[in-house]
């Protein structure tokens, strides 16, 4: 039997193996649907709007219920996975989100879509937070970075499918409207990923820090075994400080007395501060974007089909930001790779906003597609470093929830610049990125640390 403090030192001494790639895919799978729905709205919106089903003012509605929804379940199942596990809240969310999406494909009217919408919002809402925290608590430091990037990777392939079926399926009508069986394939599919998540362990991290400390040494056994039986070396024990291993074993005692006041407690207050900003800020130009790009080429008089086609080829280039980020997380220091993204994104944005021929408004929204899905592939590996395991998935869901929030406001926001046109939008973006730069240099260098080494 190992020592009650040996969990997170043995996770971290495994090398990668059959179960980290296993692990990750259907992990991602979460991540897929999770994109799946934010561009789904983004490529239905422009049709919506188009066939009169939804005016402007009903559209931005609809994107702050979503939103709203969101912010409700990243803060009921991403705190909440600090009580029930990681495992067990992945398997009620995706639930949610299948039932009301396949609910909101039957809509007869913009309200009821909208209903929809925000109960769909409140299933995938704690998606990303839940799976930043469980990825991060169960690959070794020297992968962390990597791994998360990929589960980005894997995500963000959903964009130019979801642009594809958008574009084939909103022009036709069989049986119901195209944009309807965009809506089912979306739902249809995350039930199968409930399904094959079923098969998942539960963080051996999160098991330790509840004082359930058979059941986290019977999985890390399992991995150890695996291993053994394929002659793979695990690596030397890395040493982990005894302050770090005191406050996690102490931590099942006190779980259920930790609320979000441990978040403002001196050791971590300065990164709540910063990742709250931080969230508030950056929602402008990733979801400004994200939600928006169709409506924005509709506003500029181009038709609904070359909008989506538009669409289409700019979303080609989604999966790329978050594979250079899988190749570059762990040597690129997080921190400074934030940054320099969020300057980036200001400046393509200005230039997707200026550019009048459509070859320079692709290649501009595609600069724009790399730079934000890269920023939210390494900005989803470092927040989830900032918080120790006992409150992680609750520090996350907290500052995260803020995002969401966001990006509600931000909705009504856009719309109201929007009648103006195309370029203030941008310009109020651009701003807003400029802001997260300045805020995301007051945050902690992570590259190649535990996550016990940062968050004791």
């Amino acid at each position: 039997m190992q020592n009650t403090f040996s969990v997170a030192a043995r996770l971290e001494r495994l090398p990668i193996s059959r179960f980290h790639r296993r692990f990750i895919a259907l992990v991602s799978l979460g991540e897929w649907f999770d994109m799946y729905d934010l561009f789904m709205v983004a490529y239905l919106g422009a049709a919506w709007q188009h066939s009169g089903f939804l005016s402007l003012h009903q559209f931005s509605q609809l994107i702050a219920a979503g939103f709203l929804g969101m912010f409700i379940g990243t803060i009921s199942f991403g705190i909440g996975s600090d009580h029930m596990g990681r495992r067990s809240a992945f398997i009620v969310m995706l639930l949610i989100y299948s039932a009301f999406t396949l609910l909101g494909a039957l809509a007869p009217s913009a309200a009821w879509l909208t209903v929809a919408r925000f109960f769909a919002g409140i299933g995938i809402g704690a998606e990303i937070v839940v799976i930043d925290t469980y990825v991060s608590e169960m690959t070794p430091s020297h992968a962390r970075g990597r791994f998360v990037a990929i589960t980005q990777v894997a995500g963000f392939t959903a964009v130019p499918t979801v642009a594809l079926l958008a574009r084939i399926l909103v022009p036709t009508h069989f049986l119901i409207s195209g944009w309807r069986w965009v809506m089912v394939f979306g739902a249809a599919g995350a039930l199968l990923a409930w399904y094959l998540r079923l098969s998942l362990p539960e963080s051996p991290r999160w098991l330790e820090s509840m004082n359930r400390i058979a059941e986290a040494e019977k999985i890390v056994e399992t991995l150890e075994d695996e291993l053994n039986a394929s002659k793979i070396q695990t690596q030397p024990t890395k040493s982990i400080s005894p302050d770090s291993l005191s406050a996690a074993a102490s931590t099942g005692r006190r779980l259920r007395l930790i609320q979000l006041g441990e978040l403002w407690n001196r050791r971590y207050r300065k990164r709540t501060l910063m990742l709250v900003m931080f969230q508030a800020l950056q929602t402008l130009g990733f979801y400004g974007f994200a939600n928006w790009a169709p409506t924005f080429l509709l506003k500029r008089g181009i038709g609904l089909l070359h909008s989506l086609d538009y669409s289409l080829l700019i979303a080609l280039i989604a999966p790329v930001g978050p594979l250079i980020a899988s190749f570059t997380a762990d040597r690129l220091e997080r921190k400074w790779t934030i940054l320099g993204l969020a300057l980036s994104i200001a400046a393509s944005g200005l230039g997707f906003a200026l550019w009048r021929s459509p070859v320079m408004i692709v290649a501009s929204g595609a600069l724009v597609t790399l730079c934000t899905n890269w920023f939210s592939a390494v900005f989803h590996s470092y927040q989830s470093e900032l918080f120790p395991t006992r409150i992680r998935a609750t520090g996350v869901g907290f500052t995260y929830s803020w995002s969401r929030l966001s990006a509600a406001l931000s909705a009504f926001l856009i719309a109201a610049v929007l009648r103006h046109g195309v370029t203030p939008v941008f310009a109020v973006l651009a701003a807003a990125m400029v802001g997260v730069a300045v805020v995301i240099a007051f945050g902690p260098e992570t590259n190649r640390k535990s996550l016990e080494e940062l968050s004791p």
